[in-house]
């Protein structure tokens, strides 16, 4: 049963990232993480996905999960919502998002085991709110046979890669083909242009 919860930028110096990746073995003792917005949906500038009509699927996403939920044992988005402790949309906006998100990606074959969200503040102190652990350690507490040692953190910003590290998951950074930003390459274990990449990468890597 899908459950749906609430609950820096590094200054080392940077190089614009290249990266070949390596073979990646996984099977279904590994879980996946997922940070939504730039990851699963497109994201809105300066802006917050409010409902149901302003999220949309970004390409092959549903495909992919639905080919990634073949090979990990779980497979569960993590994300900061920041929007909800502003005002400008409840928890209960989130969670209709939620559950349109995940039927849509069901359609598709595939299934998101639960989603954990934080509505707290940016600059809040918020244990939840990444790149502080909360939401990996309660979603650790909810499916036990999690291992971090065999976790896979996916996406889009220096904030997710800190989330795994923290951690010590294997992290995959999303960065788009035209993005020049600069990164750390330390946080960063491999990289991919969007999640369908990752997602024929992983396949590439685990043949049947």
């Amino acid at each position: 049963m899908p459950v749906d919860r609430g609950c820096a930028f590094w200054s080392l110096s940077h190089v614009t990232l290249q990266m070949k990746n390596s073979p990646l073995k996984v099977d279904k003792s590994w879980t996946l993480f997922l940070d939504r917005d730039g990851v699963i949906n497109k994201k809105l500038p300066g802006d917050y996905v409010r409902n149901i009509s302003e999220f949309e699927f970004l390409a092959g996403v549903k495909e992919s999960i639905a080919s990634l939920h073949k090979i990990f044992g779980l497979v569960i988005v993590i994300t900061n919502q920041q929007g909800v402790g502003k005002g400008i949309m409840s928890s209960e906006n989130v969670r209709i998002v939620h559950e349109f998100m995940r039927s849509e990606i069901a359609k598709a074959g595939g299934d998101i085991h639960a989603v954990f969200f934080c509505p707290d503040l940016d600059g809040s102190g918020s244990r939840d709110r990444k790149p502080e652990t909360g939401m990996a350690l309660k979603a650790k507490n909810s499916f036990p046979e999690i291992d971090f040692d065999k976790t896979i953190m996916v996406g889009d910003s220096i904030t997710d890669m800190e989330f795994g590290k923290k951690l010590d998951l294997t992290t995959v950074f999303i960065q788009k083909e035209k993005d020049t930003q600069q990164i750390n390459n330390s946080l960063i274990d491999h990289v991919f242009t969007s999640l369908k990449e990752f997602s024929d990468f992983i396949y590439e890597s685990n043949p049947s």
